[in-house]
C-alpha cells in the first residue's frame, strides 16, 4: 500500500516539465563551467580562458585542460591534490551516476526513492564491508586511505558547488526531485557489489537442475554449462538439492547486487503491485549476455611489432548504458603521471598507462562465492547448527530513511559465521547465506589499482598485483624497455573437499581453509611465443599445478579468445591499426563451424531453400550489412540452440536448461550420437531455421537481399530512466548509435537482447598503446565523456565508437595544449 499517494503526481509533474523541456531544446541545467567563452568549444581553437574555482581539500592551484574529445588532463602541483581534482571533475561530468552508485551501494535509495526500495536498501546493506576499517585500508598500500579521502573532498567540493549554483545539477536531479549527497572516504571500499561475480547463481541453478533431472543430472549440466578443466559436479553430503529455495536466494542476491531500475509503475503510484526485484536490472550470468561481461586484451613483443616497441590493447567489456561505466582522465603531478580509464566512482586508473609502463584487464573467473544451508533451531530461529550445537546468527538493526517518511524504519540483517543471511524459512527451520570472498579485507572491486597504477617496472607490478583481491583479473603489462608480461591475480579460496558448483550445508564439513598464495598461479614474462592474448578464457595451462587447484570452473565462450590468438599469432608485423581492427573484428567461430554442418541439410521446401542458399558458403562474418549474419543469429540464438535442448532431454529438464551452452550444442550437432539420431539432428536444424526465416521476413520483407544484420542488431545506449520518458525526452537522454554488428562470440563483442537484438553489452572503453611512443595511443569511450545529456561530450564519441574508430589519447603536455579546448583553474579557499 502506497502511504503518500501525493508524492507520485508531484514527480510526475516534474517529469513531464522535464520533458518538455528536453523535447523544445532547453537543457536542464546548463554545461558544467560555463563561463568557459563558446568560442574555445569549437574544433581548431586552443583553449582559453577557464573557469576558476575554489576547491577546498586542495593544497596548491592546479588547473585542467579538457581536450576534444572531452578527457580531463589534470596538473596538480602535489601528488593528492591529483586525486582531489580527479574528484572533483568526475562529479562535473558524472555526478548523477555516481552519486546513484553510492546510494545504491550503501543501500539509501528509499531516501530519496521511498518505500518500494527498501527491501533492496536492507540487502545491499547485508553486503557491504564491516571489518576494521584501519586494516581495510592498509590492503591496499601505504597511502589508500589518503588517495580516497582527497578524491571524495574533490567530489564533495562539486556537490557544495552545485547547491550554490543549481544551474550546474544534471538533469536526473531535478527530474526525481532530490539532491546529491556528500561523499565519505570509506564509502568507496565498503560499496562491494560491482566486481561482476558470477558463481552464486551457478550453484542455485545447478542445485535446481540435480533436483528435476535427479540421475541425468550430470548429463543435463553438460549441455546447460561448459566447465573448464571438465568435472562432473558432485552433490555434497548432507545436501537436498531440492531444498534450496532457488528463486528466494536469487531474488536476495540481486536486490543486494544488481543495478537499480525506475520502471513505469514506480512513477504511476503502483509501486506497492511491484515485487521489490522489478526494481532492479538482473542479469543471467549463465546467458550469453551474461557470460560477455568480460574483456579482451593482448600484449605484444617489439620483436612482432612494425616498430619495433610493444603493442598493448584493452578492450572491457561491460553492460552498456548512457552514461558510459568507464570514464578516461589524465592525473599529472610530482611522482604521478597516468592516463587511461577506470571508473567514475572510484579514484585513479585501472587500465591505461604511466610514463614507464602500460597495463590492461581482462576478468579472469575465481570461483569467490559460495552458498551455504543451515538447519535452524526450532525454538530459536536466530541459531543455526554448527558442529552439533546451536549458534546463535549475528543480528545488525540498521535505520533506513524513507521518503515521506518522518521516522526512519528500522530492519534487522542476519550474519552467520560464513557471511549475511540472505533468505530465511522460520516455518521450515532452514536458513542460507552468502559466503563471498569480496567481503573480505582488500577486496573492494578494482580498487587495488591504487598501487599498480604507480608502479614502474615488472617488480613492482607484480608486487602490486599480489595484493590485488577481487575481482580476478588477468593483467596484461608492457613497459618502456621492451619487456611484456601476463599476471592473473586474485584471491582463491581453499575448498579442501568440494568442488564449490553447489550449495553446501553451514554445519562445519564444509569450511574454505583460507586463501591461496597467488604465487601459485601461473604467470609469464617474455613469453617465448612474444605475446600474450586473453578473453575471459581459461588461461591456466592444463599442465600447470594451478588447473588441478580448483581456481573456478566456469568460465567465457572460448571462440573469443581463439580468433583473437589466431590473428595475433599470424600478425609478425603487427601495427596499432592491426590492434584497433582486431578490437573491431565480428568474424563468429561458432558460425563457421555451423555453416560447414549445412552440406547434410537438404529441403524441397522453396523458403527452406533460400535459406540454406543464404547461409552456404558464408564465412562467418558478422558485419553489420550482412544478411547471412542476421539469419545465423536468429536461426542460432533464438531457434535452434532451444530445439536442440528440446530433443536432447526431457521436456522438464529442458525447460531449466533453456538454450543450453553455444559450444556444448554445437558440440551436439556437430556429433550427435548419443544424443539423438543425425534424423532428429537435421529435423530440429531445418524446423528452427523454417521459424528463423519466418521470423526475418516478417520484420525484414520477403526478399533476403534487403536483409541486413544491423536492421535488427542497433547500438542503443539508455538511460536508466528510459522507462518513464516519453518518445521526445528520451531522444534526449538515450543514445543510438545506430546498427552494429558482431554477437556475444565474436571479438567485438556485441551481445543483445533476446526480445528485440538491440545491444546490450560490449566493449565500454577501447585502448590501443604504441608502448613508450605514448603520443601514438588510440582510445574511445562509449558513447561519451559526460553524464549530462546537455553536454557536448553526452554522445559525441558514439559514432566514432560503432564505427570501430579511436581518437588520440593524447599524453604529452605540449600534445595535450595543442588538442585542448577547455580550461579550469582549481585553488584552494582563500584563508
Amino acid at each position: 500500500m502506497n502511504r503518500h499517494p501525493r508524492r507520485r503526481p508531484r514527480a510526475l509533474r516534474l517529469l513531464r516539465a522535464a520533458m518538455l523541456a528536453l523535447a523544445t531544446g532547453f537543457a536542464l541545467g546548463a554545461a558544467p563551467a560555463r563561463a568557459v567563452p563558446s568560442a574555445a568549444t569549437h574544433a581548431g581553437t586552443a583553449a582559453t580562458g577557464g573557469e576558476r574555482f575554489a576547491v577546498p581539500g586542495l593544497e596548491k592551484p592546479a588547473s585542467v585542460l579538457v581536450d576534444r574529445w572531452g578527457v580531463p588532463h589534470i596538473y596538480a602541483n602535489t601528488l593528492y591534490d591529483a586525486f582531489t581534482v580527479q574528484g572533483f571533475v568526475a562529479a562535473r561530468d558524472r555526478l548523477w551516476q555516481i552519486d546513484l552508485w553510492r546510494k545504491r551501494g550503501l543501500g539509501q535509495m528509499a531516501k530519496d526513492f521511498g518505500p518500494a526500495y527498501v527491501e533492496g536498501d536492507r540487502m545491499a546493506r547485508a553486503v557491504l564491508f564491516r571489518g576494521d576499517l584501519y586494516r581495510e585500508w592498509l590492503a591496499y598500500g601505504s597511502d589508500a586511505k589518503r588517495v580516497a579521502e582527497a578524491f571524495v573532498a574533490g567530489i564533495n567540493a562539486y556537490v557544495a558547488l552545485a547547491e550554490a549554483r543549481p544551474e550546474l545539477l544534471p538533469p536526473e536531479f531535478r527530474v526525481l526531485g532530490y539532491k546529491p549527497a556528500r561523499w565519505r572516504a570509506e564509502d568507496i571500499v565498503r560499496i562491494r557489489h560491482h566486481g561482476l561475480t558470477t558463481n552464486f547463481t551457478g550453484e542455485l541453478d545447478r542445485a535446481q537442475l540435480y533436483c528435476h533431472a535427479r540421475a541425468g543430472a550430470a548429463r543435463a549440466d553438460w549441455l546447460r554449462r561448459e566447465l573448464d578443466p571438465q568435472v562432473e559436479p558432485r552433490v555434497p553430503e548432507g545436501l537436498d538439492p531440492c531444498a534450496v529455495p532457488v528463486a528466494e536466494l536469487r531474488r536476495a542476491y540481486d536486490l543486494a547486487t544488481a543495478p537499480p531500475r525506475f520502471p513505469k509503475e514506480w512513477w504511476s503510484n503502483a509501486a506497492a503491485a511491484l515485487p521489490p526485484a522489478a526494481l532492479y536490472a538482473t542479469v543471467d550470468m549463465a546467458s550469453d549476455m551474461g557470460r560477455s561481461l568480460g574483456s579482451n586484451n593482448w600484449v605484444i613483443a617489439g620483436s612482432r611489432t612494425a616498430t619495433g616497441r610493444p603493442i598493448l590493447a584493452n578492450d572491457p567489456h561491460r553492460a552498456h548504458g548512457a552514461p558510459s561505466l568507464r570514464y578516461i582522465s589524465h592525473l599529472n603531478a610530482p611522482g604521478l603521471s597516468v592516463i587511461g580509464a577506470g571508473e567514475p566512482f572510484l579514484p585513479g586508473i585501472s587500465i591505461g598507462h604511466n610514463e614507464h609502463i602500460a597495463f590492461g584487464l581482462t576478468r579472469f573467473y575465481i570461483d569467490q562465492e559460495d552458498v551455504y544451508g543451515y538447519e535452524t533451531n526450532p525454538a530459536n530461529p536466530h541459531e543455526y547448527r554448527y558442529k552439533g550445537r546451536w549458534e546463535p546468527m549475528e543480528s545488525v538493526t540498521e535505520e533506513i530513511a524513507v521518503r515521506g517518511e518522518a521516522v526512519p524504519r528500522k530492519v534487522a540483517i542476519d550474519f552467520t559465521r560464513h557471511g549475511p543471511v540472505l533468505f530465511a524459512d522460520a516455518k521450515g527451520g532452514r536458513a542460507w547465506a552468502l559466503r563471498a570472498a569480496w567481503l573480505d579485507l582488500g577486496m573492494a572491486p578494482y580498487f587495488g589499482s591504487m598501487d599498480y597504477m604507480r608502479a614502474q617496472n615488472w617488480d613492482q607490478f607484480r608486487a602490486a598485483m599480489n595484493r590485488w583481491g577481487a575481482p580476478g583479473e588477468n593483467q596484461v603489462y608492457a613497459d618502456r624497455a621492451g619487456n611484456i608480461g601476463w599476471l592473473p591475480a586474485g584471491l582463491t579460496p581453499v575448498r579442501p573437499n568440494w568442488d564449490g558448483l553447489m550449495p553446501v550445508p553451514g554445519d562445519g564439513r564444509y569450511e574454505w581453509a583460507g586463501y591461496r598464495d597467488m604465487d601459485q598461479l601461473p604467470w609469464a614474462f617474455n613469453p617465448a611465443a612474444g605475446y600474450v592474448v586473453t578473453a575471459n578464457e581459461n588461461t591456466i595451462p592444463p599442465n600447470h599445478p594451478a588447473a588441478r587447484l580448483g581456481v573456478g570452473y566456469e568460465w567465457s565462450d572460448t571462440a573469443r579468445a581463439r580468433r583473437l590468438k589466431s590473428l595475433v599469432a599470424a600478425s609478425p608485423h603487427a601495427t596499432l591499426e592491426d590492434s584497433i581492427a582486431w578490437q573491431n573484428d565480428t568474424v563468429s567461430l561458432p558460425a563457421q563451424r555451423l555453416v560447414a554442418l549445412l552440406k547434410d541439410l537438404q529441403s524441397t521446401d522453396p523458403q527452406l531453400r533460400r535459406g540454406l542458399d543464404l547461409l552456404r558458403g558464408w564465412d562467418g562474418n558478422e558485419r553489420a550489412d550482412s544478411a547471412p549474419a542476421a539469419l545465423f543469429e536468429v536461426w542460432f540464438g533464438k531457434y535452434l540452440r532451444p530445439a536442440v535442448v528440446r530433443a536432447a532431454l526431457p521436456a522438464e529438464v529442458a525447460r531449466l536448461v533453456g538454450s543450453g551452452d553455444a559450444a556444448r550444442v554445437l558440440a551436439v550437432l556437430e556429433r550427435p550420437e548419443p544424443w539423438m539420431p543425425l534424423e532428429r539432428r537435421n529435423d530440429a536444424m531445418l524446423g528452427a531455421l523454417k521459424q528463423a526465416m519466418g521470423e526475418m521476413e516478417r520484420k525484414l520483407g520477403a526478399d533476403p537481399a534487403g536483409w541486413q544484420w544491423g536492421k535488427l542488431h542497433a547500438a542503443v545506449f539508455r538511460h536508466p530512466l528510459d522507462t518513464v520518458l516519453d518518445a521526445a525526452a528520451r531522444q534526449k537522454f538515450d543514445v543510438n548509435a545506430g546498427p552494429i554488428g558482431g554477437s556475444s562470440f565474436t571479438p567485438m563483442n556485441a551481445s543483445y537482447r533476446a526480445g528485440d537484438y538491440q545491444l546490450s553489452a560490449g566493449a565500454s572503453f577501447r585502448m590501443v598503446l604504441d608502448v613508450g611512443n605514448w603520443d601514438a595511443a588510440r582510445a574511445v569511450n562509449a558513447p561519451g565523456q559526460s553524464g549530462n545529456p546537455a553536454s557536448p561530450h553526452y554522445r559525441d564519441l558514439a559514432s566514432l565508437w560503432v564505427r570501430g574508430e579511436t581518437f588520440p589519447l593524447v599524453y604529452s603536455r605540449r600534445a595535450v595544449e595543442k588538442e585542448s579546448r577547455e580550461r579550469l583553474e582549481l585553488v584552494p579557499p582563500a584563508p
